[in-house]
């Protein structure tokens, strides 16, 4: 398939999975403006590949400027081949820069290196993006992500919490994260690089390596298993955390500090 095509696929074969739901939530939560300046994060995976064609879709309705902001942590020498190489072939004018983001997660964190990978991976991604005059990044984070996030929090964490559409940047002014494919489906974004014959870069992550972190996937399976005798399950843990009744809370914490239910009785 030619860009092209694989374009025009976003328009008919899945206009209904893909596009209507990156549509509806850019609408829904007020993700892109006019005159923003947005830096598209691509990671080499699928998921940032379809965002980066989404978003750039949505240009077409939206008077808003992009940047393809792609972030090198270390790759291998053949998978920064193949990120370049799909970019080429998507017709993404990508802006890479370098970082040592693996090497240094893994001799600091050599067991469980995902917390300081991401955390070391968005510091770069907004300083890189602020510098090219953006006030945006956009994530390519998906629903399933999201639901799995709800999930980790509870079970692993002890505590309710959820990956939001959009986020403030706390430290670096005028900054802010979005997240376009908050509805979208991951195994939406799986059917349309199959369709395309699209393959995409897996993480090249220590713990991937290794195969140490296995929480998410763990994750993963419970809710597919759960979903399996309840396809609502899934709704209900996203709506879990837009629907929670505060009356009933034992404790929960917000800008001013710790609270309890006791303080109301």
């Amino acid at each position: 398939m030619t860009a092209r095509d694989i374009r025009r696929t976003l328009q008919s074969e899945f206009v209904r999975t893909l596009r209507k739901p990156f549509v509806d939530a850019v609408k829904e939560y007020d993700m892109v403006r006019a005159g923003d300046r947005i830096a598209v994060c691509i990671s080499g995976g699928k998921d940032s590949m379809l965002l980066a064609l989404l978003m750039q879709d949505l240009q077409r309705t939206v008077d808003f400027e992009l940047v393809f902001l792609a972030m090198d942590p270390g790759y291998a020498p053949a998978g920064r081949a193949h990120l370049e190489e799909n970019a080429a072939r998507l017709g993404l004018p990508l802006d890479i820069f370098e970082t040592n983001v693996l090497r240094v997660a893994g001799n600091h964190a050599a067991e469980h290196p995902c917390f300081l990978c991401a955390k070391m991976r968005r510091g770069h991604l907004y300083t890189e993006a602020q510098r090219r005059g953006c006030s945006k990044i956009a994530l390519g984070h998906h629903y399933d992500d999201a639901i799995e996030t709800v999930l980790m929090g509870l079970i692993y964490g002890g505590q309710v919490q959820a990956m939001l559409p959009r986020v403030k940047a706390k430290n670096y002014a005028g900054m802010e994260l979005i997240r376009p494919l908050y509805l979208t489906r991951e195994k939406s974004v799986q059917a349309w690089a199959d369709f395309c014959g699209l393959t995409f870069l897996p993480c090249d992550c220590p713990a991937k390596t290794r195969e140490t972190d296995t929480k998410r996937a763990e994750i993963k399976a419970l809710i597919a298993s759960l979903a399996a005798g309840n396809p609502q399950i899934e709704a209900n843990i996203l709506n879990a955390v837009k629907n929670v009744d505060t009356a009933k809370l034992i404790g929960w914490r917000d800008e001013n500090g710790k609270h309890s239910f006791l303080d109301r009785l």
